[in-house]
């Protein structure tokens, strides 16, 4: 009898926690909401499909050889984001070096020396707190005959991340300065192993815990066969792995000022091709990294030669890239940090 009673006592112990934390996620979930809409809606409005398509078209050249890790190509592609993030004055928390070194003796398999670039906006209250924007910057190379562009994979994420930095930037002249710092890292090495992004969360130029969170980007300018009649989509993995706050900060930043189709079905824990695991958030996500990887599915140019600038569907690639500008603003503006709730 005593042990039954210790049972059910625990057992209302956690059905009493349970309950309490359901009541706080769904207070949490009413109570987001967006101040000075007409102020950020005019920072998303310098995101243009325009600028985009420049950005791709400019990226996924063949100049850059198929961005190789640590090949020539890639050194270039390298240089190319440094001197984006120069022209716009947009500095590096490096100095002025923008680059993150990784030695040879870090890769395996005869890759050579590479670098991750980092650039971000200082912040005006909590600098010591930033949210990370990442995209990777390498690709597959090329063969004798054909050069693996990329453009969706990653030249859409790189365009998204310039045009995000823009915007942060001007809203920063204009007495807008975010009040955490917002991070804009390009890593290398995403192809081979997510060695770029293990290599910062290793060595990081911000502590790890001082990440409030990361949004990844990797592939958002194309569509999917499972969405061919409905395009107005995005998947959002990981979003709730780790931050119950997170997962509705994102939606409420969809229905306010985007309205995609958030389509969780690569966020399952069953889902056989493990996304999550796949791309550079997963890094950070296990570090405690509150994490959001943004996809649009594979397609036939998938890891072929003919991803290439024309087939990106810039105006949805637009839309794609507000919503994630939407959230890295609400994360690095509100008054109290996002709280880890969950194990990654």
């Amino acid at each position: 009898m005593k042990l039954y009673l210790i049972a059910l006592s625990l057992t209302l112990v956690g059905s009493c926690a349970t309950l309490r934390h359901s009541k706080k996620i769904e207070l949490l979930k009413d109570n987001i909401e967006f101040e000075n809409t007409q102020t950020i809606n005019s920072y998303l409005n310098t995101i243009t499909k325009a600028e985009l398509k420049q950005h791709v078209y400019a990226f996924s050249s063949d100049e850059f050889q198929g961005r190789m890790t640590g090949e020539p190509g890639h050194h270039k592609a390298s240089k190319f984001i440094k001197d984006y993030y120069i022209s716009e004055a947009i500095p590096s928390p490096l100095g002025s070096k923008y680059y993150q070194h990784i030695p040879e003796s870090y890769f395996s398999d005869g890759i050579k020396k590479s670098q991750n670039v980092i650039a971000y906006i200082k912040g005006s209250e909590f600098p010591e707190e930033v949210i990370i924007i990442s995209a990777h910057s390498d690709h597959e190379g090329y063969t004798d005959t054909e050069i693996y562009n990329g453009a969706d994979d990653n030249g859409s994420g790189t365009a998204a991340v310039f045009e995000m930095a823009q915007a942060f930037k001007i809203a920063a002249l204009e007495g807008h300065r975010p009040k955490r710092s917002v991070v804009f890292l390009h890593v290398t090495a995403e192809e081979v192993g997510l060695h770029g992004s293990r290599y910062y969360t290793q060595y990081p130029v911000f502590s790890m815990k001082n990440t409030v969170a990361n949004l990844n980007i990797d592939m958002i300018g194309r569509v999917d066969d499972a969405h061919i009649d409905n395009q107005n989509y995005i998947y959002v993995i990981g979003a709730n792995r780790l931050s119950t706050e997170l997962h509705y900060i994102s939606e409420a930043a969809n229905t306010e000022f985007t309205n995609l189709e958030l389509d969780y079905k690569f966020n399952s824990d069953n889902d056989p091709n493990r996304y999550y695991y796949r791309s550079d958030h997963y890094n950070f996500a296990q570090k405690g990294v509150p994490v959001i990887f943004y996809f649009n599915g594979e397609h036939e140019d998938y890891h072929e030669p003919t991803d290439t600038p024309e087939k990106i569907n810039y105006e949805l690639l637009e839309k794609r890239t507000k919503l994630i500008f939407a959230t890295a603003w609400y994360l690095a503006n509100s008054e109290k940090r996002i709280v880890v709730d969950q194990d990654y």
